[in-house]
């Protein structure tokens, strides 16, 4: 007879498993441990390069389109372009869930691998199209290999204890917004080098035939180098425990438990099965506060992407249809100063605003705030010169500032609203989710505005009835945030020990 009591079988306080990666970084997740700043300046680097091919390319998408001679008329380009546009979270929404499971099943790190070489690969493939399908294709193929923003969000939180858990989150928001609101400018200030720079790149050479391959192969370095970074110095944290590398008292557990018969008691049994279900892909869709936050995440990100885009076509647009009659690279001047702002504004106000507010006030006054905002953008048409540029950098600053807030804290809300076991799927849901809304986004609003170009009315003319309709979407977003939508639980964040 087996004494079920002996100290021998206590899995929970002897069992120890060598060569599980996680557990190799368990010291990171130490209570009182300091935050690890070295991953998480990685973890940073990983998501800029994910971020900035995600609308880098909206600046010159314009010029693009047009140059492929697709369209029968100027008015036609915007359908094209949020074609384009949407293709990227068309196929992170084919296979984003995907990525996540494949994460919880294989680690973090060679999903993170893998979406760092397809920037690598088909961001270059986009800078030489000259083709609407091959442009299309290219993007699509990107969003469809590149999963790594649920891992990613899910690694951040692991290498982080629980004091130090918004700090990660706030990495990966902050990296991202930051990385999508540089990246036009880098986009507006590279593109067709030879017309800017045509001293330095003569005609017939390489960016004079390939106009929009100079910002595609900078961000395609990056990745590069990112990507080495990844695999020399970024441990994997998934924690693999099989039995055949499980130790006890220094002795491989499964020779410790040959010595008195393999026992398991039911309690352990039924442990096992519970943490099964709730580690299934149908929990998360069961989590009501989850979904309910990803809603608002969603919504949140479709917005802020249809901005960027109606923004660049707005700004470059002749002034006859209202727009402002810019240049990619005046695109880019704007886009970089409102990149500079929320650079300052996330280091210096977001994290007390949002640990005084709590993520889900932050969310809810950082979109009501930016209802106005968008309102004024058709009227800044009928000005020029320094007022023009004035306003306008004022305009772009705090509304870029408001969509980085709440942004950061909607994903704060998603992975309050799990337990820390659930996050891998929760945030593999949030990205398939969030890429069908975003690739919603651009092609709606490439539609809206080209249909708003050649639109004669008195009410709403021209291009306020496009900001008019954004603004309508950021309102939606604010009603998500009140109850029933949004329980008032997760604005804090959940922990095992109180299942």
């Amino acid at each position: 007879m087996v004494d079920l009591e002996q100290p021998l079988l206590d899995q929970k306080a002897l069992k120890v498993y060598p060569k599980c990666p996680g557990c190799k970084v368990a010291h990171l997740v130490v209570d009182g441990s300091p935050p690890p700043y070295r991953e998480l300046s990685i973890v940073a680097l990983v998501m800029l390069a994910n971020a900035l091919p995600i609308s880098f390319f909206y600046p010159f998408l314009y010029f693009m389109v047009r140059d492929m001679h697709i369209t029968k008329s100027d008015n036609d380009i915007g359908f094209y372009a949020g074609y384009i546009g949407s293709a990227f979270m068309i196929g992170r929404f084919l296979t984003g869930i995907h990525w996540g499971i494949i994460s919880d099943k294989y680690g973090r790190k060679p999903v993170l691998i893998c979406g760092l070489l397809s920037v690598f690969i088909f961001n270059i493939i986009f800078g030489i199209s000259q083709s609407f399908w091959a442009a299309f294709l290219s993007r699509l193929l990107l969003g469809c290999f590149n999963g790594l923003l649920g891992p990613l969000t899910a690694y951040a939180s692991e290498i982080c204890s629980d004091e130090h858990q918004p700090i990660g989150i706030s990495v990966v928001g902050t990296t991202l917004g930051l990385g999508m609101i540089v990246s036009p400018a880098i986009g507006g200030y590279l593109a067709m080098p030879a017309e800017k720079y045509p001293e330095i790149f003569t005609a017939g050479s390489l960016f004079d035939q390939y106009p929009y391959l100079m910002p595609c192969l900078l961000l395609s370095v990056l990745a590069a180098v990112v990507l080495v970074i990844t695999v020399l110095f970024l441990p994997e944290t998934l924690h693999i425990h099989r039995d055949e590398d499980a130790t006890l008292d220094g002795e491989t557990f499964i020779e410790k438990t040959k010595l008195i018969g393999e026992v398991e008691s039911e309690e352990e049994k039924e442990k096992e099965r519970i943490q099964k279900a709730e580690n299934s892909i149908w929990a998360v869709f069961k989590n009501r506060p989850l979904v309910s936050a990803v809603l608002v995440y969603c919504t949140c990100n479709m917005y802020s992407v249809a901005y960027t885009e109606i923004f660049s076509l707005w700004a470059v647009s002749p002034k006859i249809h209202g727009g402002l009659s810019f240049s990619t690279t005046d695109v880019g001047n704007v886009l970089a100063i409102a990149g500079a702002g929320t650079l300052l504004f996330q280091l210096f106000a977001f994290s007390p605003i949002a640990k005084v507010l709590g993520p889900i006030a932050t969310t809810r006054y950082s979109a009501i705030l930016t209802l106005p905002l968008l309102w004024i953008y058709p009227f800044l048409s009928n000005l020029s010169g320094t007022l023009l540029w004035s306003l306008l950098a004022i305009t772009a600053v705090t509304k870029n500032a408001l969509s980085v807030a709440t942004l950061n804290a909607s994903m704060l809300l998603i992975n309050n609203s799990v337990f820390p076991r659930q996050r891998g799927r929760a945030n593999g849901l949030s990205v398939s989710a969030v890429s069908f809304f975003k690739a919603v986004g651009p092609g709606a609003g490439g539609a809206i505005f080209a249909w708003a170009q050649s639109r004669v009315s008195n009410i709403l003319p021209g291009n306020q009835v496009v900001f008019f309709i954004l603004g309508a979407v950021v309102l939606v977003d604010v009603i998500l945030t009140y109850e029933p939508f949004l329980p008032k639980s997760v604005d804090k964040p959940k922990h095992e020990d109180k299942k």
